[in-house]
């Protein structure tokens, strides 16, 4: 292998110009370099810092890490853009947060001064149409016998007073019937045995008349027909023809509808909103546009252990049986807190829960500026679409009832006390100056 020899006097001379020139085109790049980047960035960090000392910053409610030095919209969410002031001022409160009217309008914030006024609950609820209990009676079989015709045969049948029910064929009867023939025929001798005669078939509900029928017919009857005591509808029959029965079996059950119950179901959690005597206001699908009032007579004291429900009881009339058991029914109840005759209510918009918190924002305004603070509340009893505030609120203050998210947001922005951050704190701009290498 031929070995090589470097002439280093020789290259030294040749590439000296190369070298020279190589150098001063590196030292100019980095010149102008210097010039176009740090210039540049200069002039950005002036805008930046411009832009964050100026009245107004421009930021998203949803998106408070967002900041733009004009109005527009959100980058993220599309929501417009709200001002927001960044200024503090010696004598700016701590703990509130101003926002000019033009911000409170875009950001269609809503107040509104608390007044004092009764509590009330709005209870919706349920139920269906039942037979009045009360008027439920048992018809019975007044003498022993074989069911011999029937003349109700279906239920929902109506019965009257007095009408024949069944017929009967009773061995006693007839022979309770010859000793009346026997009694009859010594009446001038033993007129208190044929009294006793016709007692005896009285006991087993014989009018009059027809223990005078028996004796114009002369012969005793081998069906004897059964009488209806009351007046109702047939809800229950319990004999079929051809049955056996006892005296004082039971043959029908009857109700009378001219009264019903409307029967609401409660849950446990609306027990405490709902009292006897509550006038309440109710509906029926059957009959659309109607609307029917009454008032509740009878809550049940228990629960069903299935349905978590108790059944509150308002009784109606009838007329003309309209209403018909097993009709669904929806009822509309106002109730008022309990020994409560003015309370704190105020829209559930207007308070912000956080679990363990709950928070409203107080409006207080004065001849420069208007400014809103975060208080923490108490909640009472549900409304519905309210809340009772038991502590933290006064009658007479401000507070905001819609865009309260927004106002918070403008309070995190500010590094004042939100519902996020209670201790408050400079929310981050989205850059850093001191860190950022």
């Amino acid at each position: 292998m031929k070995k090589i020899k470097w002439n280093f006097k020789k290259m030294k001379s040749v590439n000296r110009p190369t070298l020279l020139f190589a150098l001063s085109t590196l030292i100019l790049g980095l010149f102008f370099g210097w010039l176009f980047f740090g210039e540049g960035k200069a002039v950005q960090d002036e805008h930046n810092h411009s832009m964050a000392n100026g009245s107004e910053v421009w930021t998203c409610s949803m998106h408070p890490q967002i900041r733009q030095g004009e109005p527009g919209s959100c980058p993220l969410c599309g929501m417009d853009l709200i001002p927001v002031d960044m200024g503090d001022s010696d004598d700016e409160n701590p703990m509130e947060v101003k926002m000019s009217p033009t911000a409170m309008q875009l950001a269609n914030v809503q107040t509104a001064i608390i007044e004092k006024g009764k509590a009330t609950k709005e209870l919706r609820l349920s139920g269906k149409i039942q037979v009045d209990e009360r008027s439920v009676s048992t018809q019975t079989a007044h003498i022993s016998g074989r069911v011999e015709k029937l003349y109700i045969n279906t239920t929902g049948e109506y019965v009257s007073k007095g009408k024949v029910i069944a017929e009967i064929y009773s061995p006693e009867l007839v022979t309770a019937q010859e000793e009346l023939f026997e009694a009859q025929k010594m009446k001038a001798m033993q007129p208190q045995l044929f009294a006793a005669s016709k007692e005896r078939l009285k006991n087993w509900k014989l009018s009059d008349s027809q223990i005078e029928n028996i004796l114009l017919a002369g012969k005793p009857q081998e069906r004897f027909p059964i009488l209806s005591d009351i007046n109702g509808i047939v809800i229950n029959k319990k004999i079929q023809l051809g049955d056996y029965i006892n005296r004082g079996s039971s043959l029908f059950e009857l109700a009378n509808l001219s009264q019903v119950w409307v029967l609401f179901d409660v849950y446990e959690s609306d027990l405490t909103w709902i009292k006897t005597g509550d006038p309440i206001e109710y509906t029926i699908q059957a009959f659309p546009g109607q609307k029917f009032k009454g008032k509740i007579s009878f809550i049940d004291p228990f629960i069903n252990p299935t349905t978590r429900v108790a059944k509150a009881r308002v009784v109606t009339a009838n007329p003309g049986n309209k209403l018909k058991p097993e009709m669904f029914v929806t009822g509309m109840l106002l109730s008022q807190v309990k020994g409560s005759q003015s309370d704190i209510v105020v829209p559930k918009s207007a308070v912000m829960w956080t679990g363990e918190r709950s928070v409203v924002y107080v409006k207080s305004f004065n001849e420069q500026s208007m400014s809103f603070a975060m208080r923490e509340v108490t909640l009472g009893p549900s409304l519905g679409d309210s809340y009772i505030i038991t502590e933290g609120l006064k009658y007479g203050e401000e507070i905001v009832t819609y865009g309260t998210f927004s106002i918070d947001a403008a309070a995190q922005l500010a590094g004042k006390p939100s519902m996020m951050n209670p201790e408050g704190g400079k929310a981050m701009a989205g850059h850093n100056h001191g860190e950022m290498k």
